[in-house]
């Protein structure tokens, strides 16, 4: 069980790091966009901070979420985030693979932060 995690959680962390470093460097092939997508693109573009740092906290809580020590920390700091991609993909392309991608994200992570629950206690004491 303990490799199967540690296998999950480094598969989750390098696709985050990936998604963060694309934000900066645009290398992965964007897919074809509808007329709203589009929109809403043009949108964040136009506020030049917006996806610069979630590139950051993309690649930051992607690298925490893989070691172990810090994997409770990278799953906080991810949670915003890949919340927000559920979001999006729920309401702006239902129709894609995307919804599946980010519930499966949305699990894991969800999993490691009940598996880390103690350490949590002292947030919320």
């Amino acid at each position: 069980m303990k490799v199967i995690k540690f296998i999950l959680c480094l598969l989750f962390g390098l696709m985050f790091i990936n998604a963060g470093l694309d934000k900066f460097f645009h290398y992965n092939p964007a897919p074809k966009l509808t007329e709203a997508q589009i929109k809403m693109y043009t949108a964040f573009g136009e506020i030049g901070w917006l996806l610069p740092l979630v590139g950051v906290v993309e690649v930051i809580g992607g690298l925490l979420f893989i070691f172990p020590k810090t994997r409770a920390l990278g799953a906080i700091i991810i949670l915003p985030v890949l919340t927000g991609i559920v979001i999006h993909n729920v309401f702006r392309d239902p129709s894609s693979t995307g919804i599946t991608i980010s519930g499966i994200l949305l699990l894991i992570n969800i999993w490691i932060l009940i598996d880390n629950r103690e350490k949590y206690k002292h947030l919320v004491e």
